[in-house]
C-alpha cells in the first residue's frame, strides 16, 4: 500500500483517497495529487464589466433588483459601499441604506 501525502493545510497524516481526490478528515480539505491548493485562494470575482472586485470596494447596481420576500426594490444606480466578498452563488455581502443587509451577485454590479 502506498503512503498518501499529508494534508497541505493542516499537515494531518490521516488523509484518504476518494477516486482521484485526496481528502483530509480533520479539516475537510480536498485536493488532487500534485495540486498546490492555490486554486481555492486565487478565485477572482469580477463585476458586470470585468473589473476585479475586492473587500471594501464601492459598487453601483446596474439593474433594478427585487428583494425576495419583500415589496422593496433596489433601484439602478444605488451605490453600495464597503462590500465584502464571500463564496457562493451570491458572492457579495453588503448593507444597503434603507433596506439592510443583503447578498448580491457580482454580475449585477459595477465598480465605482
Amino acid at each position: 500500500m502506498t503512503a498518501l501525502p499529508p494534508c497541505p493545510l493542516c499537515a494531518s497524516e490521516y488523509t484518504y483517497a476518494d477516486g482521484a481526490q485526496l481528502i483530509c478528515p480533520e479539516c475537510a480539505h480536498e485536493w488532487t495529487p500534485g495540486d498546490t491548493g492555490a486554486t481555492d485562494e486565487a478565485k477572482v470575482i469580477r463585476d458586470a464589466v470585468g473589473n476585479t472586485l475586492q473587500d471594501g470596494d464601492t459598487v453601483s447596481v446596474i439593474k433594478d433588483l427585487k428583494v425576495k420576500g419583500s415589496s422593496l426594490v433596489v433601484k439602478v444606480g444605488t451605490k453600495v459601499k464597503n462590500i465584502r466578498l464571500v463564496d457562493g452563488d451570491h458572492d457579495i455581502d453588503c448593507k444597503i441604506e434603507g433596506i439592510g443587509a443583503m447578498k448580491l451577485k457580482s454580475e449585477f454590479v459595477k465598480k465605482v
